[in-house]
């Protein structure tokens, strides 16, 4: 590194110095904080975007967003060439660099980690960053701070995308990447062109008119102005969107969106008696989850939650059928057998994961986080996962789309009504209707509708797949998470000795009982599940093991 690259950064990191008495972590959601305190690392984080795109000679991207998180937090997530999360690798890198006290511990941070991971900073590579922010009022500021980063770094240029999705800019980076066009335009049609095709393709049986109706809540987030903007490039597809961030009075987040309903599990605010019996659906505030509700009855503020479990299930359902469609195993194709694996975490309900396997289908769990569960999903031909939050996807390996390729061409002289041409072409514009970089509401959400008129179902159809599990969360002070060690995908404790020998002991008094803990990754907390077969008695497993972590770990035990 020469002198004007040292006094570049110097000079430039002095205008950003980091809050006193604050820590900040990297994890899946990036960077998080009241956005007050944030300028500094996200000033930062376009340090370590612009080294990242030298480092792999890539686009690379750069989201300000807090996602679900209340209006006046902010936050920043760097997305990697392929459009997915930031390598874990770098994660210790970017810990450092938030944390480091001042200018020069920060240079000395940089020259140390650019020679381990032979970073040239001699300008002859053009390092690009894409840069997209939600509509927190604080994003403007930050987004500028993003660019003096990458602007510290000579050579680095910030392409500004403006207002988007989180999605929507992982698929960007994603596109470029890969030689293609990634405007906002290029998604709106990559998307509107697919889900025209499954509509065209569906063999006629629809759901009534009266329930053709989808209402959907914004989260008075990006969300609602971008499925505007959508739904005008589409027909057959009839939406009523509430709660889009409009108004003057609308606040991103509060009282709506997926979270609150998932977590909640009551109607969000625009929502109400009128609405009885009607497909609802909410985003949240950056469009990266999705889930759909029923409001059972008028009496009550109480809903039905058809959650990301119940999303994974019809997008396996449909899979799986096309798969059977074309016949995969019979003589025509036995060369080649694609291999189609569901993956979830831990807090997958039990019914779902009894639902899945009942369908024959490979049902892999991984340790909590988008992160694991995208990265065990690689490993099939196709791989679908979501978390029961409504983040999730559906990953298609190379292998498979080159031979769905070739089936096309093969069969492109068959009848108009070819079953198994018409399950290809289902297949292939479903690979280009999903977002395949990150989990993203609006191609989802797309996607549930297509199925369901596909299936000729209702909501209610849709909802009976199987039934939910009763189930309790818990959360449980402890003196150090750090001395607890699981494995088995976190549903197994090695350490402390005893504890697990005690929870499966509580678990066989409950029929259908199940049972988990795990630390929390940034307190001293340990979180515990349990499901049953009545949620009276969820409740009190939840509680049994609650009082073995206490017993074992728990502040009381000092």
């Amino acid at each position: 590194m020469d002198d004007k690259q040292k006094s570049l950064l110097l000079k430039a990191s002095s205008q950003f110095p980091i809050p006193p008495g604050v820590k900040f972590s990297y994890g899946t959601a990036g960077f998080r904080a009241d956005a007050l305190i944030l300028e500094s690392t996200v000033f930062r984080a376009g340090i370590l975007a612009a080294m990242r795109s030298m480092k792999t000679r890539s686009m690379i991207g750069m989201m300000i967003t807090a996602s679900h998180n209340k209006i006046s937090d902010n936050g920043v997530k760097i997305a990697d060439p392929s459009g997915g999360m930031l390598t874990q690798q770098w994660e210790p890198f970017a810990d450092a660099l938030a944390n480091a006290p001042d200018s020069d511990s920060l240079l000395r941070l940089i020259t140390d980690f650019s020679k381990k991971e032979n970073i040239v900073f001699d300008g002859t590579f053009r390092a690009e960053i894409l840069l997209g922010r939600d509509t927190r009022p604080s994003g403007e500021s930050l987004l500028e701070a993003a660019k003096q980063g990458i602007h510290s770094i000579v050579g680095s240029v910030g392409i500004d995308m403006g207002v988007v999705t989180t999605p929507q800019l992982h698929w960007m980076v994603r596109a470029r990447n890969k030689g293609m066009k990634g405007s906002e335009l290029d998604y709106f049609e990559q998307l509107s062109s697919s889900f025209r095709c499954i509509m065209d393709l569906n063999p006629g049986g629809s759901v009534n008119s009266v329930d053709n109706k989808l209402i959907v809540d914004g989260s008075n987030g990006v969300g609602g102005e971008k499925i505007e903007s959508l739904t005008k490039m589409l027909d057959g597809l009839n939406i009523e969107l509430r709660n889009s961030g409009a108004g003057v009075m609308d606040i991103l987040n509060e009282g709506v969106g997926a979270d609150f309903v998932q977590k909640e599990k009551v109607v969000p605010d625009g929502f109400g008696s009128n609405d009885v019996g009607k497909r609802c659906a909410s985003l949240d505030g950056d469009a990266d989850r999705l889930v759909y509700f029923i409001v059972p009855s008028a009496d009550t503020n109480k809903i039905d939650i058809v959650d990301g479990d119940k999303i994974l299930s019809l997008f396996a359902l449909f899979v799986k059928e096309q798969l059977s469609i074309m016949n995969i195993k019979g003589s025509e194709y036995n060369s080649y057998q694609p291999c189609l694996g569901v993956v979830q975490t831990a807090y997958a309900n039990g019914a779902s994961t009894h639902y899945l396997k009942e369908l024959g289908l490979a049902v892999t769990l991984t340790p909590t986080g988008v992160k694991h569960l995208h990265r065990k999903s690689e490993d099939y031909d196709i791989g679908i996962y979501f978390e029961a939050n409504g983040h999730g996807t559906i990953l298609f390996s190379e292998k498979f789309l080159s031979w769905l390729e070739d089936k096309r061409e093969e069969l492109a002289s068959a009848p108009e009504d070819s079953q198994q041409k018409k399950a290809v072409l289902r297949l292939l514009a479903v690979s280009n209707l999903i977002n395949q970089a990150v989990g993203d509401a609006l191609s989802g959400l797309l996607l549930v509708e297509a199925i369901l008129q596909y299936k000729g179902w209702s909501i209610h159809d849709w909802n009976a797949l199987y039934q939910d599990l009763p189930s309790r969360q818990l959360k449980v002070i402890v003196k150090d998470r750090t001395a607890i060690i699981t494995t088995n995908a976190e549903t197994e404790v090695l350490s402390p000795m005893g504890i697990q020998e005690a929870i499966n002991a509580e678990t066989a008094k409950y029929l259908q009982g199940r049972s988990f803990m795990r630390p929390s990754g940034t307190e001293d907390v340990v979180r515990v599940y349990a499901e049953a077969s009545t949620q009276d008695a969820a409740d009190s497993l939840a509680n049994s093991v609650a009082k073995l972590v206490d017993k074992y770990l728990g502040i009381s035990n000092s």
